[in-house]
């Protein structure tokens, strides 16, 4: 891939960076790391301009509808800075503290409100999401806001939920480091109530289980169990 001209748009060199480094970018993946300082600015504006090309294409005269004529801003700025901004931000700050009192009950934090994007169809994802721990002495404890934090981080970016559920488990597994690891996602899709089948009941849900969610049984139960009586 040749180095893109310097008055070329700010996603080819953005573009560039990452694919001289090897680095994927899908849609679900953060590329916070390869935007320089007031590029994000210049990306959301690029995004503008496309937008008002594809209001164009669908034959919507922006000039003369008063609903319409910041339509193209508001998206970009939607998908840059909010919906999607898990892409293009760093990493929350997390504070994390040495387990000293070497708590090793479980714990459970939810449910968390997941907003997120379905890849296919970048229609709204909304559900909740419930996290388990069964930390060891040697594990890192981080507050409560922070689970917050970081889910939003993982879920504000187009995804499919298979996929969410696993970077949200890898993301809280490194920097936990429990002995044991649960995840269960629940969540409306409205790739399906909007469009397509356009089926208002149907939800998803799915669970990954690490370490002793995994291996032991009773362990799996008890945060089963106790998962409806936080929603």
């Amino acid at each position: 891939m040749n180095a893109p001209a310097s008055d070329a748009p700010v996603s080819e060199r953005i573009r560039y960076r990452l694919v001289s480094a090897g680095c994927r970018h899908h849609a679900n993946d953060n590329i916070a790391a390869f935007i320089e300082p007031g590029e994000l600015d210049a990306l959301q504006d690029e995004v503008q301009a496309r937008m008002q090309a594809v209001l164009q294409s669908l034959v919507i005269d922006t000039d003369s509808d008063h609903n319409t004529q910041e339509t193209a801003k508001r998206v970009a700025k939607m998908f840059i800075r909010e919906v999607f901004a898990g892409r293009y931000a760093e990493a929350p700050t997390v504070t994390e503290f040495p387990n000293v009192g070497r708590l090793n009950e479980l714990m459970i934090v939810g449910p968390i409100t997941v907003r997120s994007a379905c890849s296919h169809h970048l229609c709204p994802i909304l559900g909740r999401v419930w996290v388990g721990i069964m930390p060891n002495e040697h594990s890192n404890l981080i507050g409560l806001s922070k689970y917050v934090r970081l889910t939003d981080w993982v879920m504000n970016r187009p995804q499919i939920q298979e996929e969410a559920v696993i970077m949200l488990a890898n993301e809280l597994e490194t920097r936990v480091q429990p002995d044991g690891l649960a995840v269960v996602m629940e969540a409306d899709h409205f790739c399906m109530h909007w469009r397509g089948v356009k089926d208002n009941q149907a939800a998803m849900t799915n669970s990954v289980m690490r370490g002793a969610f995994l291996t032991d049984a009773n362990l799996r139960r008890e945060f089963l169990a106790l998962m409806p009586k936080k929603s």
